[in-house]
């Protein structure tokens, strides 16, 4: 697979003390990679170096196998979909895609064509002479889209472009969006704070934080094998337990746990919410007492007050939360485990 960019040892320092240190990460050809963290963590500074909005401190940037470092933003083959819609609200939908058109003198006939397929892609064909201001939200945004995609980039870059949106309208978007990527072949670079929406649309998953990558990897590699306790803490819901390594087995009160990176000492335990285990009778397990069950659609998050161990959750289908009540004594296990040393 061909590398369409590639970011060698980017670092950008700002004042603050914020910004990147060192970031290396290669793109390939028609990938829809994700930059995910909390804020500060840098993400946005990697996205603005990539359009040419910030100058590195030092590092490179390669597109196509090209360095574009030195080329001003409307020189360099990527565009921009910013979290605001940056339409001109005097223009028609048309002109508003047609600008950039225009600027690189394409003929009318081809700027008509090239108006009228992209309008169909992304499903608003016959509103060439709405402006801005007669559209939702989500209309505009597939606009700014769109307007994104005519310049025909190299690479398109993303920087949180659903946030202003509703919950379902940022639904529909994100499988908009994936469509519109396997539709076109696009590379993209999608800056987003949501979790959710990186699992949902991405190939692979950069976690960032405090200016460095904790891990690179698909969303379902991110979730079942967080590399780093951050990235755990950070990708889906989890449970933490505090954890001792004595004789090679990881154990809390009575119950032992494999210790597959040979950690020694005290050990923070993660636990998925899906893999903890209630039971009511005299299996092994650390005694708790239920606290809530909050019904929640298609399954129940049951809340359990470990003694001495603190509260965790556990997601159970929802038929299967018919007999527990508040207040019940259980026993509970783990499915599955992930082991930190503890920070």
């Amino acid at each position: 697979m061909d590398i369409q960019l590639s970011i060698q040892k980017l670092t950008k320092r700002y004042k603050t003390g914020d910004g990147v240190s060192d970031i290396s990460l290669d793109v390939q050809k028609g990938e829809l990679i994700t930059l995910l963290g909390p804020s500060g963590c840098g993400k946005t500074t990697v996205l603005r170096s990539i359009g040419g909005f910030l100058e590195p401190d030092s590092g490179d940037i390669l597109i196509e196998n090209k360095s574009v470092l030195k080329a001003p933003p409307e020189k360099r083959p990527t565009a921009m979909v910013f979290q605001s819609y940056n339409l001109w609200p005097h223009m028609t939908v048309f002109d508003n895609l047609a600008f950039g058109l225009k600027i690189r003198k394409m003929k009318k006939s081809e700027i008509d064509q090239a108006i009228s397929e992209v309008l169909k892609l992304i499903r608003l064909s016959g509103s060439e002479q709405k402006f801005p201001g007669q559209l939702s939200g989500g209309q505009q945004q597939r606009v700014a889209v769109a307007r994104a995609l005519l310049l025909k980039p190299a690479v398109l870059l993303l920087d949180e472009p659903f946030s202003a949106l509703d919950a379902k309208l940022r639904h529909e978007m994100r499988e908009e969006l994936r469509e519109i990527q396997s539709n076109t072949g696009l590379t993209m670079v999608f800056v987003t704070h949501d979790q959710e929406e990186a699992l949902s649309i991405s190939d692979r998953i950069v976690v960032m934080n405090k200016g460095h990558i904790e891990q690179v990897a698909s969303p379902q590699e991110i979730y079942d094998e967080p590399k780093t306790l951050f990235a755990a803490q950070f990708i889906g819901k989890m449970n933490f337990l505090k954890g001792v390594v004595t004789n090679g087995r990881v154990m809390i009160a009575q119950l032992a746990f494999p210790n597959s990176k040979n950690l020694s000492g005290n050990v923070t335990l993660a636990i998925r919410p899906e893999d903890v285990q209630l039971f009511d009778g005299e299996e092994a397990g650390l005694p708790g007492t239920i606290k809530h069950i909050m019904v929640l659609g298609h399954y129940a998050e049951v809340s359990i007050d470990l003694q001495g161990h603190g509260i965790i959750r556990s997601f159970r289908p929802r038929d299967q939360v018919n007999d527990l009540r508040t207040g019940q004594h259980v026993k509970v296990n783990f499915a599955k485990t992930l082991v930190f040393p503890t920070v």
